[in-house]
């Protein structure tokens, strides 16, 4: 019976961890590779990939929206309606007839 090694399939943490430690230079590939158990042709293709992406991290929309950006009005008439639903059922809740 032939014996088949498992692929070993390594979470995005690992993988950022080691890429970033190739990134900051203060080993050599393959002393991490040796250090993590892993080939050093993966290291340097991990290695890419962080340097090719990084940019992504800083694409795009900064933050969520606040309070503060949504209209006044749309925002007052809101709390309008919430205030109106709440009212309607203290008065159906306590039994008052309008």
């Amino acid at each position: 019976m032939s014996l088949i090694k498992k692929r070993n399939v390594h979470p995005p943490a690992f993988k950022a961890k080691i890429a970033l430690e190739a990134i900051r230079g203060a080993k050599t590939i393959n002393e991490i590779a040796q250090d993590y158990g892993v080939h050093p042709v993966t290291v340097s293709q991990w290695k890419k990939e962080m340097q090719d992406h990084a940019k992504s991290i800083f694409e795009g929309k900064r933050g969520p929206v606040s309070v503060a950006g949504r209209s006044a009005p749309e925002r007052l008439y809101g709390e309008i309606g919430r205030l109106k639903m709440e009212f309607d059922w203290l008065k159906k809740k306590s039994g008052v007839s309008p």
